[in-house]
C-alpha cells in the first residue's frame, strides 16, 4: 500500500494575519487533508477556519503534539500516513520544524520513507533576517541564550566575536516575558559599534523592525515585554 504524504503547513505569526500568511495552494491542501498533527489544537482549528477550510471540523482527526503527548502518542501519529492518508503538520505559529518540536515528526517521517512536502508560509526568523539589512548569505540561528546572567553575557560576547570575525549574522530569541532582561544585557555587554536588529510582532498591526548600533539603542530602549521578538546581532 502506498504511503501518505506529510504536508508541513505554516501558521500565521499573529492574530488577524491569516491573509498575509497563506497561498491558494495551502487552501487547496487543507481542504484535501482530513488528518493533522498539531502543537496546539485550538490554534490549529482557528487557523484552518480562517484559511478557508470547507470540511466540517467535526470530520477532522487531530493529533495533539503538545509536550505532554509527544512520546505517548507518536505511534498513533503515523497510522494514517502508513495506510496512504495525507496528513498535515502544524506548529503553534510559523513554520513546522523551524525552532519547533515538529522537527521530530519530520525526522521520523523520513526514516519511514514518507514523502514530506513543505508549504510556503511565514517564518519569523527569515522575515527578521530579510528586514535587518544584515548578511543573508551567512547566518546562524542559536535559539535561546542561557538564562544565567554570567553565561548569557559570555554568550553575547561570543556571538559578537563570531559576527565580526567571519561576517556572519547571529540570530536568537527569548521567551517574550524575558525580552526586556535580554535586551538590557545586550546593550550592557555588546560593543557600542555593533549593530542590533530587533524584529517584534512580525506580521501584526503593531509590527516593529529596526536596526541600530548598540550606542543608538542605548539612547531609547523599546518596550518588548510579552511581545514575540527576534534579535539579530552583526558587526561590520
Amino acid at each position: 500500500m502506498p504511503l501518505g504524504t506529510l504536508y508541513l503547513i505554516p501558521v500565521p505569526l499573529a492574530d488577524e494575519a491569516a491573509a498575509k500568511s497563506f497561498t491558494p495552494y495551502l487552501v487547496d491542501t487543507i481542504n484535501h487533508i482530513k488528518e493533522y498533527i498539531v502543537e496546539n489544537e485550538k490554534t490549529a482549528r482557528r487557523f484552518l477556519k480562517e484559511a478557508g477550510l470547507k470540511t466540517p471540523q467535526s470530520e477532522l482527526l487531530i493529533h495533539d503534539y503538545s509536550k505532554h503527548n509527544r512520546e505517548l502518542g507518536k505511534a498513533e501519529f503515523f497510522k494514517g500516513l502508513q495506510t496512504g492518508k495525507d496528513v498535515g503538520l502544524m506548529s503553534e505559529a510559523g513554520c513546522p520544524g523551524i525552532a519547533d518540536p515538529g522537527a521530530e515528526i519530520v525526522e521520523k517521517a523520513h526514516r519511514m520513507g514518507i514523502k514530506v512536502v513543505p508549504l510556503v508560509g511565514p517564518s519569523s526568523i527569515l522575515l527578521a533576517l530579510m528586514a535587518s539589512g544584515f548578511n543573508g548569505q551567512s547566518f546562524t540561528f542559536h535559539g535561546y541564550l542561557p538564562i544565567d546572567k554570567l553565561l548569557r553575557a559570555k554568550k553575547i560576547k561570543e556571538l559578537e566575536s563570531i559576527a565580526e570575525r567571519i561576517d556572519q549574522t547571529q540570530i536568537f530569541i527569548e521567551t517574550p516575558f524575558r525580552n526586556n532582561v535580554l535586551l538590557e544585557e545586550i546593550l550592557k555587554t555588546a560593543n557600542p559599534k555593533s549593530r542590533l536588529c530587533i524584529a517584534c510582532d512580525l506580521t501584526a498591526a503593531t509590527e516593529f523592525v529596526q536596526t541600530k548600533t548598540i550606542a543608538d539603542w542605548q539612547k531609547k530602549v523599546p518596550e518588548l515585554h510579552k511581545r514575540p521578538a527576534i534579535f539579530l546581532l552583526f558587526h561590520k
